[in-house]
C-alpha cells in the first residue's frame, strides 16, 4: 500500500535540503584543501624570511652589523622594550596561544625580537663613549665686581661628583684661579682631604683692577687633585669670559668641570685586554699595542716601555714592565702579564700602566697613565666590570693616557 501524500512528504528529502547539504559538502573540502596550501605557504614565507634574516645577522653583510648596536637580551630570551614596532599589528593572548608555530605571526614575533636587538648607534659613539661622555664633576663658584673699590670677587664655593685620582678610590682636590691671559698670578683654595665632593667658601679679591681691564679677561678654574710625592693630577676646568657676566651683582654658577688642556696636545692610547681567572685567582693583563705617542725627544720621537703595577689599597704589591721599543711612537708590544689577585681583594684592587719614554742620559719621562679599578673614571670601570663579567675571556680595549 502506498503512503499517504503528507507522510510521503515527510520521508523523502526534499531538492532544496539536499542542494544545501551539497554546498556545505563543498565548502568544507575547499575550505580543507585552502587550510593546507595555507599551511604549506606559511612554511615556506617563514623559511623565506628565516634565511633573510640569517643574511642579515651574518658577519659578511656590509650593512645592519656595522651601522647597528647590539643589545643583549635577559636570560629566557624575552624583549624588556614593549613598546610596539612600527607595522606591527597587536595580538590578543587567546590569538596568540591559539594560532599554530608555523603561523605569520611567530614570523612576526620572531622579526620584533630580531629588530629590538638592533637599536640605532655608530662605532663614532662607542668610540668616544669613554671621553666626550666622561664625568668629571662640578664646581659652584660666584663673581661680582666693587666699582667703588675697582675689586674683582671670585668665591669657590663647592664641587660635586668630582672622579677619584687616588688608589685609595678618592681625591685630595683644591682650585687654582686665574685670570687668563695672565698665568703667572693665580691664587688657590685650601686641600680638601679625601673629598670627592669639597665645601670650600673661600672668597678671592682681585683688588685695583678697572673694570675696563676686567671684561677683557677670562676666569678659568683649574680643580685639581693633590699629590704630596708627585705631580698634582689635573681633574677637570672651567673657563668663562668676563664680558659676558653681569657683574654689577654676584652672580652665581653651576658649570660642568671639562677635560684639562693639555698644551702639548694628546698623549696617545694604549690597546690592552685584561683576563681574570675566578678559579686560580688571578689577573692577566696583556699590553697589546700602543699609537699615536707624543713625542718625548729632541728628534720628534720616543723609546716607549710599559710599566704595569699591582696596588692593593695604598701599597705597591708587584711591578712588571715591557721591552723597550725604539723610536716608535706605534709600538707592538703583545706581552702578558699574570698577577695573583683573590676574589676578595678586587675590590681594594687597582692595577696602574704607565707609558714610559727611556732616556740613556737622563731620568725617564712619563709619557702618559691608565688606572684600572672599580673607582677608577667611566672607561677604566667599564673594562674592569666587562672583565670580571666575562670570566677566562680576554677583554681588550683602548684607553686614552692620562697626565
Amino acid at each position: 500500500p502506498r503512503d499517504p501524500p503528507a507522510l510521503a512528504s515527510q520521508r523523502a528529502p526534499s531538492r532544496d535540503v539536499l542542494l544545501v547539504s551539497a554546498i556545505i559538502t563543498v565548502s568544507l573540502s575547499v575550505t580543507v584543501v585552502l587550510c593546507g596550501l595555507c599551511h604549506w605557504c606559511q612554511r615556506k614565507l617563514g623559511k623565506r624570511y628565516k634565511n633573510s634574516l640569517e643574511t642579515v645577522g651574518t658577519p659578511d653583510s656590509g650593512r645592519g652589523r656595522s651601522e647597528k648596536k647590539a643589545i643583549k637580551l635577559p636570560a629566557g630570551g624575552k624583549a624588556v622594550n614593549t613598546a610596539p614596532v612600527p607595522g606591527q599589528t597587536p595580538h590578543d593572548e587567546s590569538d596568540r596561544r591559539t594560532e599554530p608555530r608555523s603561523s605569520v605571526s611567530d614570523l612576526v614575533n620572531s622579526l620584533t625580537s630580531e629588530m629590538l636587538m638592533l637599536s640605532p648607534g655608530s662605532e663614532e659613539d662607542e668610540a668616544h663613549e669613554g671621553c666626550s661622555r666622561e664625568n668629571l664633576g662640578r664646581i659652584q663658584f660666584s663673581v661680582g665686581y666693587n666699582f667703588q673699590e675697582s675689586t674683582l670677587t671670585v668665591k669657590i664655593m663647592k664641587a660635586q661628583e668630582l672622579p677619584a685620582k687616588d688608589f685609595s678610590g678618592t681625591s685630595d682636590p683644591f682650585v687654582k684661579i686665574y685670570l687668563l691671559p695672565d698665568k703667572k698670578h693665580k691664587l688657590e683654595t685650601k686641600v680638601k682631604r679625601k673629598n670627592l665632593n669639597p665645601h670650600w667658601n673661600e672668597t678671592f679679591l682681585f683688588e685695583g683692577f678697572p673694570y675696563e681691564k676686567v671684561v677683557q679677561r677670562i676666569l678659568y678654574l683649574q680643580v685639581l687633585d693633590y699629590d704630596r710625592f708627585s705631580r698634582n693630577d689635573p681633574i677637570g676646568e672651567v673657563s668663562i669670559p668676563l664680558n659676558k657676566v653681569d657683574l654689577t651683582q654676584m652672580q652665581t654658577f653651576w658649570k660642568d668641570l671639562k677635560p684639562c688642556s693639555d698644551g702639548s696636545g694628546s698623549r696617545g692610547e694604549l690597546l690592552l685586554s685584561l683576563c681574570y681567572n675566578p678559579s686560580a685567582n688571578s689577573i692577566i693583563v696583556n699590553i697589546i699595542k700602543a699609537r699615536n705617542l707624543k713625542a718625548m725627544d729632541i728628534g720628534g720621537t720616543s723609546d716607549p716601555y710599559v710599566k704595569v703595577w699591582l696596588m692593593y689599597k695604598d701599597k705597591r704589591v708587584e711591578k712588571k714592565k715591557t721591552v723597550t721599543m725604539k723610536r716608535n711612537l706605534n709600538p707592538i708590544f703583545n706581552e702578558s702579564f699574570a698577577f695573583d689577585i683573590p676574589t676578595e681583594k678586587l675590590r681594594e684592587t687597582t692595577i696602574i700602566i704607565t707609558v714610559m719614554d727611556k732616556d740613556r742620559l737622563s731620568r725617564n719621562d712619563v709619557i702618559g697613565k691608565i688606572y684600572l679599578s672599580w673607582k677608577s673614571g667611566p672607561g677604566e670601570v667599564k673594562h674592569w666590570k666587562d672583565m670580571i663579567a666575562r670570566p677566562r675571556q680576554p677583554v681588550a680595549q683602548w684607553h686614552q693616557l692620562k697626565a
